[in-house]
């Protein structure tokens, strides 16, 4: 298959860019099976691809962390992976089984749910699980005590029980509630992290809303929630960030799954979730995936430094004839660009109807060039919006 490759380019200027950014070097690991050559094996239409556009002045706003370091080399194969009072309100209701935790990393909610008291106040909820659900927590909160020493409190008293663990890091993804959620999460010595790959603590909510909010005396579906997502303006994209080519490609998904493998082990660099918890079970392996590749002679540096990210989802954006990357809770990137015309934007219609045809499931892959067998870094990610409760 033949892949028109565009330059990227810094500014106004046409010259590809090779500057090297000042993150340390990571070792390179040995060479694996690439997105864009299985994917020209697989497939006989022609995939375009675009230029991608960067600004000479990063933003300040994104902050990207140390690389790590690539554990063990790549293996050229891998395995597929495959009803309550206000004064009751305050009381934790998570199952006997699942009330210790013991993993490094939370998913975390503190907000408003459909429930009026009896003053007709809506009742705020605490949930917490880990991305596994091996641990749950939840607790009422009349809207009264909504603060961060409230939810210090909560806290530290689901660590305070006999074995369990504090965690290193805590997710949320509500941008509204983060000076409170921030600063209790502090004070607990554990690290926020906004981030919309809340993906567990989501799907919970959303199925909290039919087995628990739906039953509750106090549930009035009037109530509206007085949070939204609230998207930033793209800005340009930082230096570190920039590769060099990039293109449209797709993968099976039992071979995407194969190759997040290694994710899991830290082979390479990258992110994956469970499919299940994500509501996307059930899509069978041979379906194609959407992705964008992004290609670099430092392939490695620069998949250290999008390890930093907490990737939400990257578009494919029509109106701006450009793609944009999503971080954080509301962080957006113009990721790349293309000349306007009939084929283009085609081409990136087709890709986002591909991408809702499976759930919102895409990734992102990093490696040095369209022809290699080497991949540096890979990023399941799913594109959907937060809950509206």
């Amino acid at each position: 298959m033949f892949l028109h490759q565009h330059q990227f380019v810094s500014g106004t200027s046409p010259s590809a860019c090779g500057r090297t950014p000042t993150s340390p070097c990571v070792p390179s690991p040995v060479a694996c099976r690439s997105p864009v050559a299985f994917y020209s094996q697989q497939c006989s239409s022609q995939q375009q691809c675009s230029s991608l556009r960067s600004s000479s002045n990063p933003s300040p706003l994104l902050q990207v962390s140390a690389p790590r370091k690539a554990t063990r080399a790549v293996r050229a194969s891998a395995q597929e992976v495959g009803t309550q009072s206000e004064a009751q309100q305050a009381s934790p209701s998570s199952s006997s089984s699942k009330d210790i935790t013991t993993s490094p990393l939370w998913e975390i909610d503190f907000c408003s749910r459909p429930l009026l008291d009896e003053r007709g106040k809506k009742v705020w909820e605490l949930l917490i699980c880990d991305p596994e659900r091996n641990f749950e927590y939840s607790e009422y909160f009349p809207n009264s005590k909504i603060n961060s020493a409230e939810l210090k409190r909560a806290i530290e008293s689901v660590l305070s029980r006999p074995g369990a663990q504090r965690p290193e890091r805590a997710r949320f993804f509500r941008g509204q509630m983060q000076t409170i959620i921030t600063k209790a999460l502090n004070e607990c010595q554990i690290k926020p992290i906004p981030s919309r790959r809340c993906f567990t603590i989501m799907s919970w909510i959303q199925e909290r809303l039919e087995t628990v909010y739906k039953k509750d005396p106090r549930y009035n579906d009037k109530v509206q929630s007085l949070f939204s997502l609230d998207l930033g303006t793209p800005e340009p994209l930082p230096d570190a960030m920039r590769g060099e080519q990039w293109a449209f490609v797709q993968l099976p998904l039992g071979d995407l799954l194969a190759m997040l493998k290694e994710v899991q082990e830290s082979d390479i660099f990258g992110t994956t979730f469970d499919l299940d918890i994500a509501g996307a079970g059930g899509l069978p392996k041979d379906i194609l995936i959407p992705g964008v590749a992004v290609f670099s002679r430092r392939a490695l540096p620069l998949a250290a430094w999008t390890s930093g990210l907490e990737i939400a989802a990257v578009k494919a954006d029509v109106q701006r004839s450009c793609l944009i990357l999503e971080t954080g809770v509301n962080q957006r990137w113009r990721y790349g660009g293309w000349k306007t015309n009939p084929d283009a934007i085609e081409e990136a219609e087709n890709w986002e109807d591909c991408k809702q045809g499976v759930k919102g499931l895409h990734f992102l892959a990093v490696q040095p060039d369209p022809d290699s067998e080497e991949l540096k870094g890979l990023w399941l990610l799913q594109d959907r919006e937060p809950p509206q409760i």
